[in-house]
C-alpha cells in the first residue's frame, strides 16, 4: 500500500527537522553540564586548588589535546580520565576545553 503524498511529505519534513535539530551546536547550558562532571576532581568550574590540575583559564588547545590523548589511551592516567574522555565525542571535548578556557581561574 502506497503512502498518500501528504503523509509522505509530512514524514520527510519531520525527518528533515529532526536532522536539523541533531546538527545544531550544543547550548552553553549543555556544555556547562558536560563540564560539571569534572567537578568531582577539578573542583567547581575547574578551579582546582590542589591535587588535580586546574582547568579554569587554561589554554583550550592544551586541554583539548590532553583530553584527546586520554581518550586514545596515549596519555597515561592514574585516575578515571580515560573513561571520562571516552564518554564524549571529539567535538564535545573541544567544546568542554573551550568552556574551561573561558572560566576565570581561582585566585
Amino acid at each position: 500500500m502506497a503512502f498518500p503524498r501528504s503523509i509522505a511529505g509530512a514524514l520527510l519534513l519531520a525527518a528533515a527537522a529532526a536532522g536539523s535539530a541533531a546538527a545544531q551546536t550544543p547550548s552553553e547550558r549543555q556544555v556547562r553540564g558536560w563540564a560539571a562532571s569534572c567537578a568531582a576532581c577539578h573542583n567547581t568550574e575547574g578551579r582546582s586548588v590542589g591535587g588535580f590540575p586546574a582547568l579554569a583559564g587554561r589554554n583550550a588547545d592544551d586541554t583539548y589535546r590532553a583530553l584527546i590523548e586520554f581518550q586514545s589511551g596515549q596519555r597515561p592516567a592514574a585516575t578515571i580520565m580515560h573513561q571520562h574522555a571516552r564518554g564524549y565525542t571529539t567535538d564535545e571535548l573541544r567544546r568542554i576545553a573551550e568552556w574551561f578556557a573561558n572560566v576565570k581561574p581561582a585566585r
